[in-house]
């Protein structure tokens, strides 16, 4: 099957986030199982290509003021993967993907829909895919435009589309008036199309027209069909809660293991645990801790600091948990006030609390080796990364049962000693708090906490597993299409 990813960032090309992580790796997972994978992305000013060659050198896309006129150039074929990129430099090279620290940039509908517009374009000389598997609101007019302008093409009377939401608060809103601009109809403008509360939202012209629909976790699958989880999008999701399922999200495991890490101190595995040390006294230097008693347990956050994150109950309780006996390292920026905060912290409890207000790949990579623990206390959380790379290394992980979280992390029974972490359910501090509490207490039993690290370590997350599943949605999807297409009235001719 012909499979191809239309998507706004994928590594190693783009990233702000999860989504390039998914879009980098599950086309090399299915690839694997046997399939044929494309992927379209745009061609931004960060996206680094070693020998570019021009595929298409002019797609005409109409806009109401003029043509745009761009082009698509081949990054070359990679562990069965071929990479196709949109290139218009006046939409796409620029100082970030989406937006200035002053806010999303003003042309972002055109920038996007001119690519969901490139990539149908492309599609017809570089081949026509079984399915367009598309990604969050960015590539989420690619089933609009599949059902409206572009449903009597007859290059697309066999394409089926799948959409996946990774975070569905990002939702591609804008005044009904970049419609005409955009070259749309108006009749898409209406409550079973774009038209939200007298906006255009570009998800939920996805999710009404998209095929099928998945999300990163089975919970947060049905998390997103509740007005608390949902953005408004909820009774979209309910109405089509027969083609919606939850795929986990799977990680690289050539990139974050602690037997193969680069960027670690000390390489280790399960069986020999005496390197975990090492990178935590690594880990503790790092931070300017090195004086501090590298027998209390470090807790880890690497995080971009937003209340979505859980910040909000960390703030709530931070003057108790500073006073516990443990040592807090963070990593992140964001909201001012969480890098106020902690900023604060680190000068009233200096040796238990440090801080950098950066994003750097390498110290993410030593907190997982160097910290016990990992705390992600989301108020939600779609999926997920950092609590699977963190059973991987051994450092367990304390979170909120939400999403992805309460998926992939289970209950310690020390009786039992079963489970791999530990978490709360209610969205307070005082939970939070208990919670971390009792993992302190936990670690106190090294012999029964040596356990609990182990069994997180034996966990499997790889993306194989998951590439797996969605190759059953894509296949459900074409039979799906042809039990449609077997079901439809046959037009008989007569002579007379």
């Amino acid at each position: 099957m012909h499979i191809a990813f239309a998507a706004s960032e994928g590594v190693p090309y783009s990233k702000t986030g999860g989504l390039a992580d998914v879009v980098g790796a599950l086309p090399r997972a299915l690839a694997a199982l046997g399939h044929q994978v494309s992927v379209y992305l745009p061609r931004y000013r960060q996206t680094q290509l070693t020998d570019p060659q021009m595929v298409v050198r002019s797609i005409t896309v109409p806009f109401d003021d003029n043509y745009r006129f761009c082009s698509v150039l081949s990054g070359g074929y990679k562990a069965g993967v071929r990479h196709y990129f949109v290139e218009y430099p006046s939409y796409f090279d620029r100082e970030a993907l989406y937006s200035t620290p002053a806010g999303d940039y003003p042309d972002n509908a055109e920038r996007y829909t001119m690519f969901c517009r490139a990539v149908l374009e492309a599609s017809k000389i570089l081949g026509v895919p079984h399915i367009f598997h598309c990604h969050d609101w960015q590539s989420a007019l690619l089933p609009v435009l599949l059902k409206s302008l572009y449903q009597d093409d007859p290059a697309f009377k066999d394409v089926n589309t799948v959409l996946t939401i990774h975070n569905i608060g990002y939702q591609g809103l804008f005044s009904s008036e970049i419609l005409p601009l955009l070259a749309l109809p108006w009749d898409l403008f209406s409550m079973d199309k774009l038209e939200y509360y007298g906006q255009v939202n570009f998800l939920k012209g996805g999710l009404k027209d998209a095929d099928y629909i998945t999300t990163v976790s089975k919970k947060y699958s049905q998390e997103i069909q509740t007005a608390e989880y949902g953005f408004g999008l909820d009774g979209v999701l309910r109405e089509r809660a027969a083609n919606v399922t939850g795929i986990l999200n799977g990680v690289d495991y050539d990139e974050w293991s602690p037997s193969t890490d680069g960027y670690i101190a000390n390489r280790y595995k399960p069986e020999e645990l005496f390197g975990k040390t090492k990178c935590k006294e690594d880990l503790l230097e790092g931070f300017g801790l090195a004086d501090a008693n590298p027998k209390l347990p470090v807790i880890g956050i690497v995080s971009r600091f937003a209340g979505q994150k859980g910040f909000d109950l960390l703030s709530q309780v931070m003057d108790r948990l500073a006073r516990e006996e443990m040592i807090l390292v963070v990593l992140g920026s964001g909201e001012k006030l969480y890098e106020e905060m902690f900023a604060r912290m680190t000068k009233q409890f200096p040796g238990k609390i440090a801080l950098k207000i950066t994003y750097d790949n390498k110290i993410a990579h030593k907190i997982e080796a160097g910290a016990d623990m990992f705390l992600m206390p989301s108020r939600y959380e779609p999926c997920g990364l950092n609590q699977i790379y963190s059973l991987k290394y051994g450092t367990v992980p304390i979170v909120r049962a939400t999403g992805g979280l309460d998926d992939t992390i289970e209950p310690w029974d020390a009786r039992a000693g079963t489970g791999t972490g530990f978490k709360f359910t209610e969205y307070t501090g005082e939970a939070l708090l208990a919670t971390i509490k009792n993992a302190l207490q936990a670690f106190r039993d090294q012999t029964s906490w040596q356990k609990l690290m182990k069994n997180g370590m034996a966990k499997d997350f790889s993306w194989s597993a998951s590439a797996k599943e969605y190759a059953k949605v894509y296949e459900k999807v074409r039979r799906m299409r042809a039990t449609v297409a077997a079901s439809a009235p046959v037009l008989s001719k007569t002579t007379g």
